[in-house]
């Protein structure tokens, strides 16, 4: 199967001249963000604050939209709402005219969870990459380049991201970057490709007593497919996750069921394995069930395909140096350590990108619970938003001031993206 389009970007872009190199300047630098994050932080505060105790779900994030923008707007961006027909996505620039290159953008996730609110943090990434690029006004206005926030919806379902790939959102950056709250302070790793698919077993319903030869069970096909993904398990990658459940599987113990729809979680290390070998090799089970049965099958992905994620060696080296400058651990993780799945992998295939992890509390509770939606308003974790908000910005400093780290930027991504034999556009 095709990847699709990944990426719209591939050569490093040209930046201009007569760049401010840091050198000695970088203390002023770091003295400049750090002073603009201290004014911003009860600004920055209040929007995690609002976010957390007015969740969203995705592509439903109207009040989160209407207040980053709102926040943007006044420090002069030029806001575009409704991007890649998703009407609470937005772009915000600053220049409003666009200051050339390089052009950095920090990446605003804020849909919650059902029942759950924001157990994933995104209210502090929302308020992280919003400081960070309110920060790098300043500096944008001394040199040339531009500054970005992209808002981007439904991490948590459809991949907003996605979407906004395709609609060449990113294709003209040199850098998209976000900081993802977590139970530890960390650059490197990686991301699990994931493309869910939904399986439909249609057979011919009977008395399940007084006829059951005259019936087609879809109960037992889809229970013949959960036992062939099953022993699929020990031929493919170790990192291959295949949980699934079943949606729909009958109606009555004394009727056979002639219909059935299950779900699948399909993931794997690397697109490309998942694409070609695990899918196929699941939808080779549900046709088998159906052959053996005598049921239809129908299938069908019902979320977009999220790439794994390549974080950008050169951005997380910075990031992490700032990170430890202000006092944290930093942990570097190799690329086979892999988390869960993110629309950022999809970014990651166009264009520099960075997101890193930084810890709320000691130990912060697991995601993706109520317990980390209440954490993330805990003054350990403002803390840590505010620092590693200074560390985004520092980092987009950096590649605003000296042009040759955007040009080693773009070779590290050739070296994870292009010679992988990945189909880059």
């Amino acid at each position: 199967m095709s990847h699709g389009k990944h990426a719209g970007v591939g050569t490093p872009r040209p930046l201009g001249e007569g760049r401010v190199e840091l050198g000695r300047a970088e203390k002023g630098v770091r003295e400049r963000v750090g002073e603009r994050v201290a004014a911003l932080a009860p600004r920055l505060r209040e929007v995690a604050r609002f976010l957390k105790e007015h969740p969203e779900l995705g592509h439903e994030e109207y009040e989160a939209q209407r207040l980053l923008c709102s926040h943007l707007e006044e420090d002069g961006f030029r806001v575009e709402r409704g991007l890649a027909g998703l009407p609470t996505s937005f772009r915000a620039q600053y220049p409003p005219g666009g200051g050339g290159r390089p052009r950095i953008a920090f990446l605003a996730e804020y849909d919650a969870l059902p029942e759950i609110g924001h157990g994933c943090g995104h209210n502090l990434i929302a308020a992280m990459s919003l400081g960070a690029a309110l920060a790098l006004r300043d500096e944008v206005a001394r040199d040339h380049g531009t500054v970005l926030v992209l808002g981007s919806p439904a991490e948590e379902t459809t991949g907003g991201k996605i979407a906004m790939c395709e609609a060449g959102v990113f294709d003209d950056l040199d850098a998209a970057m976000l900081v993802h709250p977590g139970w530890r302070t960390a650059v490197g790793g990686s991301s699990l490709a994931s493309h869910p698919v939904e399986i439909e077993f249609f057979g011919r319903a009977a008395h399940a007593a007084a006829a059951p030869e005259k019936g087609i069970n879809a109960l037992d096909a889809m229970l013949l497919t959960f036992q062939a993904v099953h022993a699929l398990r020990p031929r493919l990658d170790p990192g291959v996750r295949l949980p699934g459940i079943i949606l729909n599987g009958g109606t009555a113990p004394n009727v056979v069921p002639d219909y059935t729809r299950a779900r699948f979680s399909l993931r794997a290390p690397d697109a490309r394995y998942l694409e070609e070998t695990v899918v196929p090799a699941v939808l080779d089970c549900a046709r088998g069930a159906a052959r053996a049965t005598g049921c239809r099958l129908e299938w069908r992905f019902y979320e977009p395909l999220f790439l794994d994620m390549k974080e950008n060696p050169v951005l997380a080296r910075l990031f992490a140096q700032h990170m430890r400058d202000l006092g944290y651990e930093v942990e570097e993780l190799p690329p086979t350590a892999r988390g869960g799945s993110t629309d950022v992998g999809n970014v990651s295939y166009r264009v520099p990108a960075l997101q890193p992890s930084v810890a709320i509390g000691n130990p912060p509770p697991p995601g993706h619970t109520r317990e980390f939606a209440e954490a993330t308003l805990s003054e350990t974790a403002l803390r840590a938003m505010l620092d590693a908000c200074t560390a985004l910005a520092l980092t987009g400093a950096r590649l605003l001031h000296e042009p040759a780290l955007v040009q080693e930027a773009w070779q590290a991504w050739h070296q994870a993206v292009c010679k992988q034999g990945v189909d880059s556009r």
